[in-house]
């Protein structure tokens, strides 16, 4: 089946069959930002933005997006250096392998949530897996990444 999309702020379109999982489809079409560790919704490595909300892209089959808009790294690309070096600030960025969906889920929780507690940071990123890190450097780097966004 075709389905109509808006991927990254532009028109798209693709041919899906109905057990195609979004995962699949966004790094068929260029979004290598999408990763997949775990398969089971528990590592949020693949988290996307459906609609300008976190979700798991291995866990959405593609033909329910028809008419949806789906946000990757690779359109928030600015913000994403912009946090980015705040992680790399504070060591908290090692592997890299799960910053992606980690940055993604930071740039959602800014969004939906004005002044959050670091408890409340905590449960907001808690589907997100880091095997490197403490998180501790995580949340340092939110923080100051937060209080630059204020005094802007």
């Amino acid at each position: 089946m075709e389905i109509r999309f808006k991927l990254n702020g532009k028109p798209a379109q693709a041919e899906v069959s109905g057990d195609t999982v979004l995962y699949d489809l966004l790094r068929e079409l260029g979004c290598y930002s999408v990763k997949c560790g775990c398969e089971t919704t528990n590592c949020g490595l693949c988290t996307v933005w459906v609609n300008g909300k976190s979700r798991l892209s291995c866990s959405i089959l593609a033909a329910s997006i028809e008419g949806q808009e789906i946000t990757t790294l690779e359109g928030v690309q600015k913000e994403a250096e912009e946090f980015g070096r705040f992680l790399a600030e504070e060591g908290a960025e090692q592997c890299g392998f799960c910053s992606p969906g980690f940055i993604m889920n930071v740039l959602a929780m800014i969004r939906e949530l004005s002044n959050p507690t670091l408890e409340e940071m905590k449960e907001y990123l808690a589907g997100n897996l880091c095997r490197c890190t403490g998180y501790m450097g995580q949340m340092r780097a939110i923080q100051k990444y937060m209080e630059m966004k204020k005094e802007a």
